[in-house]
């Protein structure tokens, strides 16, 4: 089981990035996205119900952020726009066997190699 994350880089302040996660190997019950900053806890950014779609996002990300899936390609995605330089930190992608959509990492028992978010600003 392999999750591949990508679209990281770096971003000047208020602009917009996407994030895809390709899993390989398994489907997934959910899949979430997280991000580490250095010194920090790792952050619950959003999470996606496979089959039904159905999203969570903390307040702290709430409108900006966006999941989305595409079930053929088996990829998650993380639109993220009005970046701001707190936002820079590596992003996760992850996947649930078992939950159905949670931003609480120990829920995860899938974890993609991480890419790097830098926002300049």
């Amino acid at each position: 089981v392999q999750l591949q994350a990508s679209g990281g880089g770096l971003v000047q302040a208020g602009g917009s990035l996407r994030l895809s996660c390709t899993a390989s190997g398994r489907t997934f019950r959910s899949m979430g996205w997280f991000r580490q900053a250095p010194g920090k806890e790792r952050e619950g950014l959003a999470a996606i119900n496979w089959s039904s779609g159905n999203t969570v996002y903390p307040d702290s990300v709430k409108g900006r952020f966006t999941i989305s899936r595409d079930n053929v390609k088996n990829t998650v995605y993380l639109q993220m726009n009005g970046l701001k330089p707190e936002d820079t930190a590596v992003y996760f992608c992850a996947g649930s066997t078992y939950s159905s959509g949670t931003v609480y990492p120990p829920s995860y028992d899938y974890w993609g190699q991480g890419t790097q978010l830098t926002v300049s600003s």
